[in-house]
């Protein structure tokens, strides 16, 4: 299962049923998991872990180092966990010292043809980032987040769980989760409805969502007067809660 045309230092360890494309090069201190399917012409540079199940399309970057003119060649780290699809031409990028150490890449996600995804990012699981989709360094993004494509995140910002981003969509500042944003400068526009009713949401929380989000970003209500008001929510759903507190906490501010 390995091409005879596939390039791999001696030191690098594959697991079982692993199967490696012609002209492949794999690195020293690379680590893959059972399973794996790695298409031709793919380099996978380490320190870099990558676990089962998952697939990894020709002409992919993979673990190699950051594009951060302060990285001096650390041994840092990209973690990639079970079950991804990384697509053609796709870029991840290991960790640096003066970050958290590593890039970190959930499970379940599926990363499309040429998007980059920078150093220091955490990337949750079940994640979509479409064509061409780019996160600078240190963005992290929640669970069952979707990004449209050639959405570009500004470093630092904060993508919330359940959230969707629309195509082309410029982000610098923190997208609350289970929320929609879009444009150009993305501002939130309103709360994920389709998406939460495709993932089986009741009805009653996504109204709570929504009134969350109208007394937040769209009433004349003052932040505390909005939270005042909301609080019998926030005590009734678990989203409504982890909605306003990600509002509260970030440090960015909104895109709005």
């Amino acid at each position: 299962m390995i091409h005879p045309g596939a390039i791999i230092d001696p030191a690098a360890k594959l697991g079982k049923n692993v199967s490696v494309g012609a002209f492949t090069i794999i690195g020293a201190d690379v680590i893959i998991g059972d399973d794996c399917w790695i298409g031709p012409h793919v380099v996978i540079s380490g320190p870099c872990v990558i676990g089962k199940e998952n697939k990894i399309f020709q002409f992919a970057s993979i673990g190699e180092a950051p594009q951060d003119l302060k990285y001096a060649g650390e041994p840092t780290l990209l973690e990639i966990g079970d079950r991804n699809v990384i697509r053609e031409f796709a870029t991840l990028n290991r960790g640096t010292v003066t970050g958290i150490g590593k890039t970190i890449i959930g499970c379940d996600n599926l990363i499309m043809a040429y998007c980059h995804v920078a150093h220091d990012c955490i990337v949750g699981n079940h994640v979509i980032l479409a064509n061409g989709a780019s996160l600078a360094g240190h963005v992290e993004v929640g669970d069952y987040a979707i990004l449209g494509g050639f959405t570009l995140v500004h470093q630092f910002s904060q993508i919330g769980s359940q959230s969707f981003c629309g195509m082309g969509s410029i982000i610098a500042k923190d997208v609350p989760p289970y929320s929609t944003v879009g444009g150009e400068r993305a501002r939130t526009v309103g709360i994920n409805k389709e998406g939460l009713k495709r993932k089986g949401f009741s009805t009653e929380v996504i109204r709570a969502l929504h009134k969350s989000y109208r007394l937040l970003f769209v009433s004349k209500a003052t932040k505390v007067e909005a939270l005042a008001e909301l609080q019998p929510l926030i005590e009734q759903y678990d989203e409504v809660s982890q909605f306003t507190q990600f509002v509260i906490n970030s440090k960015r501010g909104i895109a709005r």
